[in-house]
């Protein structure tokens, strides 16, 4: 089977647990290495961060230019306009990333799904029609794009869910990232929102947020 080329970092120990990080548009998976020097997490856990690369497409709002892309974006209006079909077939893939980790012996609860701007519109589908239980989905700078099409399985109907965005972001303005928060609310999923004094990106202060998050998830997993 093929899979997305990846950046992996591996735990000092055997891994028992797995963070699944997808990028933004025009970015890499180096792109969030070196955050995770960054994060502190509890010592029992030996976490695997798995960092893929978008494949290089045409993306139209910028010219047709050629640039790695999770999916094609035709207009940066308020509601989206996008690929859905190469948005799902990148959920796909994520997929298949999961079943990885699987059949390297981790517990699919033990694996949180994690993107930002593009790939968290990514992930979001990704971990919400996912079939397997997950450990946790990390949102960041994104939006929800494939809510009236998407069909959602239950078996992650209670994921905890944590939704981070700029105030000032001028690429995905903060209503998308609220109006996500909203919608999986109505859907009844647990759902963190957090809004940070940044514009398209990640601040210092999200860290250690961050950091306490993941470690509450994946140890919940042991429980």
């Amino acid at each position: 089977m093929s899979y997305l080329p990846c950046v992996e970092i591996e735990p000092s120990e055997s891994a028992n647990a797995a963070v699944i990080w997808l990028h933004g548009l025009g970015a890499s998976g180096h792109d969030f290495a070196p955050l995770v020097p960054q994060l502190t997490l509890p010592s029992e856990l030996a976490v695997r961060f798995v960092l893929p690369h978008a494949p290089s497409i045409p993306v139209t709002v910028n010219g047709g230019y050629v640039m790695p892309a999770w999916y094609d974006i035709y207009a940066m209006t308020t509601l989206r306009e996008v690929d859905t079909d190469r948005l799902r077939q990148s959920a796909h893939e994520v997929g298949k990333l999961i079943e990885r980790e699987i059949e390297r012996g981790i517990d699919s609860r033990r694996i949180v799904l994690a993107g930002f701007s593009q790939g968290g519109a990514v992930v979001y589908h990704a971990a919400l029609t996912q079939t397997r239980p997950l450990g946790g989905l990390l949102v960041l700078s994104s939006y929800l794009a494939t809510a009236d099409t998407m069909e959602r399985d239950p078996v992650n109907q209670s994921l905890p869910v944590l939704i981070q965005h700029g105030v000032q972001d001028p690429v995905v303005p903060e209503i998308l990232g609220q109006q996500a928060a909203d919608q999986l609310r109505a859907w009844q999923y647990p759902v963190q929102y957090q809004r940070y004094p940044v514009e398209h990106g990640v601040c210092p202060q999200q860290i250690p947020v961050i950091s306490r998050w993941l470690g509450e998830c994946l140890t919940r997993a042991y429980e």
